[in-house]
């Protein structure tokens, strides 16, 4: 069973979201996504500085298996990247609800977060997906 964690929001593309307290947002791949992509090997981050719409590519993983792209759950700037990852991506595959965040965003200003799903309604998600 994948790990959900309760104080974290989620998408139904897989995503996680954690508010900082700073206000931006950080963002990563559930540790239901990095079960099911296998052993990464490469990780293509975002810019910092790049603006990104709600629902837009925004990042990339690889594995062995294949190519999966990550998508912003709110419009805003990307304010960080997990520079890390270009050279050890498999931290997602060990902590992907704290080492391995892909990206921080910082959302525009009247930005709602469109549906994201509490660890409950993702729990469900899961078990409808078959996960």
């Amino acid at each position: 069973m994948s790990q959900v964690p309760a104080d974290l929001h989620y998408t139904r593309t897989h995503e996680w979201v954690r508010a900082l307290p700073d206000g931006t947002l950080e963002i990563g791949i559930t540790d239901h996504a990095q079960h099911a992509l296998g052993d990464l090997v490469g990780v293509e981050m975002p810019q910092v500085g790049r603006k990104v719409s709600a629902g837009e590519y925004c990042a990339g993983v690889e594995s062995v298996k294949t190519f999966s792209e990550v998508y912003s759950p709110v419009s805003g700037t990307v304010s960080a990247a997990n520079e890390r990852l270009n050279s050890e991506p498999e931290i997602i595959n060990k902590d992907a609800y704290h080492e391995g965040w892909l990206l921080r965003l910082q959302p525009a200003p009247g930005a709602a977060a469109p549906a994201l799903l509490t660890s409950l309604e993702y729990q469900k998600l899961l078990e409808t997906e078959g996960g």
